[in-house]
């Protein structure tokens, strides 16, 4: 057994292009499979990137990494692959490309005249706390030259590594410069592992968000992507579950299948869940107006037609019973300066 998400390699559409292998990443639990990571280094000119979708709340995102680990079949961002030479299947997780100038690249653009300092989303395409963050800790400088300018950040992440940062976070939320969205999918673990095969496990996501909460790190649950016939009938109980655990807020997606995405989820089906295939794969098309993909802003995150109408309904409920009486605070620029300003100040 390999313990990735999927073996599948489907063809680049796109040119390919020549890397130097420069390291293998083996987690000690893999050491006898053999299991390996290329580390791929990579030196772009730039690592804050605007956001056009309506549908993030944010303007800006950096990404430390390309490819994940983690290994979830059903990440949109395996599609992204193909534009570095990769397929969106197993090179997606085993190739990792990671920006090594990341941390000089970020206090670059900060000290850019017009750079007001709004907010920045860290992991909008993959998970700055995949398991090699482990050892890079890429996602850490980030975080330390966004102190240093007091620069306001979200964070999107499913895994439990956070918490080695929990001592810039606290600094950061004690002056409203930092909020952690942590990813949920479901609580059974049986699934999980499965489902998200190298990412951490339920109990420690809930463990995780809880800490976060208690350390005063304001965090909410993205409780994604919903497959219905696999995990929709845990919304509503995710959200009790994390409200409990500190979370001061929910929000959900309905998992759509685009680009090679659908053959790579299916084939995953067929593995490990081969009774449920076909119901499962026509209800995400029921979800999506026939189709298993979905591009319209505005419905794409959560679908349409009598399932998805289900989970909205859930939703609802969930809202009133278990987050009623409790806000996200924003991220603020308030206390956003340039290094050169700080020093100025010396002066006045």
């Amino acid at each position: 057994m390999s313990r990735r998400g999927t073996s599948t390699k489907p063809h680049n559409r796109f040119e390919t292009n020549l890397y130097e292998k420069i390291d293998d990443w083996i987690l000690p639990e893999e050491a006898e499979q053999k299991v390996k990571t290329m580390l791929i280094p990579t030196h772009p000119k730039s690592i804050v990137n605007p956001v056009s979708s309506p549908d993030i709340s944010m303007d800006w995102s950096m990404n430390p990494y390309a490819g994940c680990e983690h290994g979830c079949p059903y990440c949109y961002a395996r599609n992204s692959h193909e534009y570095w030479g990769y397929n969106s299947g197993e090179d997606f997780e085993s190739k990792i490309l990671y920006k090594a100038n990341a941390a000089e690249l970020l206090r670059k653009k900060l000290n850019t005249p017009s750079w007001k300092g709004d907010a920045i989303m860290l992991s909008g395409n993959t998970d700055c706390y995949q398991p090699i963050e482990r050892k890079l800790e890429l996602t850490r400088q980030l975080l330390e030259v966004a102190w240093e300018y007091r620069q306001p950040i979200g964070i999107i992440t499913k895994n439990a590594l956070i918490l080695r940062d929990l001592d810039i976070l606290k600094k950061m939320a004690e002056h409203d410069l930092v909020r952690v969205a942590f990813s949920v999918t479901t609580e059974d673990a049986s699934l999980q592992r499965k489902l998200e095969p190298r990412a951490s496990a339920p109990y420690k996501r809930l463990a995780a968000i809880k800490k976060l909460s208690e350390e005063g790190i304001p965090t909410m649950a993205m409780i994604a992507p919903m497959i219905p016939g696999l995990n929709s009938h845990e919304l509503l109980p995710l959200m009790k579950a994390v409200s409990e655990a500190g979370a001061l807020q929910a929000r959900y997606i309905t998992v759509r299948l685009n680009g090679h995405l659908r053959d790579i989820f299916s084939e995953w089906l067929m593995e490990h869940y081969p009774d449920r295939h076909s119901k499962v794969m026509n209800t995400i098309r029921d979800t999506h107006g026939g189709k298993v993909n979905a591009f319209r802003y505005g419905i794409r995150m959560s679908g349409t037609g009598r399932v998805s109408e289900t989970m909205r309904q859930a939703y609802a409920v969930g809202q009133t019973k278990y987050f009623k009486h409790k806000k996200m605070p924003a991220l603020s620029s308030e206390h956003f300066t340039k290094l050169k300003d700080r020093q100025m100040g010396l002066f006045d």
